[in-house]
Parts: structure tokens; sequence; C-alpha cells
């Protein structure tokens, strides 16, 4: 016996699976995010590193020191 399913049956079925899901790992999901967007900077701060023009160690230092 095979079972029709109706096509917008199913796509709130899913729909409502997912919500809950999320609802239920509401944690899991935010790190999953964080970390995404924490790899996106990374990888975005890298980029403009190796575009940008070299300071000498000292003037790294200088900046986080608070001196100009």
């Amino acid at each position: 016996m095979a079972t029709t399913f109706d096509e917008e049956k199913l796509k709130e079925i899913l729909k409502s699976a997912f919500v809950e899901a999320l609802e239920e790992h509401r944690v899991l999901v935010q790190d999953i995010v964080e970390e995404a967007l924490e790899d996106f900077a990374l990888a975005h701060a890298i980029e403009q590193g190796l575009t940008s023009e070299s300071v000498s160690r000292d003037q790294v230092f200088a900046l986080l020191e608070g001196g100009q």
C-alpha cells in the first residue's frame, strides 16, 4: 500500500520539525552561528593582513600599550 503525501502537508511537517529542533537545541544552534561568524571574521582579517602594509613588532606593541 503506497502512501501519497500532499506536497504542502509535507512542507508543513518539515517546517514544524525544523522549528521544534531549533527550539529544543537553541544553545547548540547559537554556538554554531557564533563559530561561523568568528571564522568569517578571522578569514576577513587574514585577507586584509595579506594585502596591507607590514609594520614592525615595536609599532604593534606601541599601539597595544596605548602609545602612538
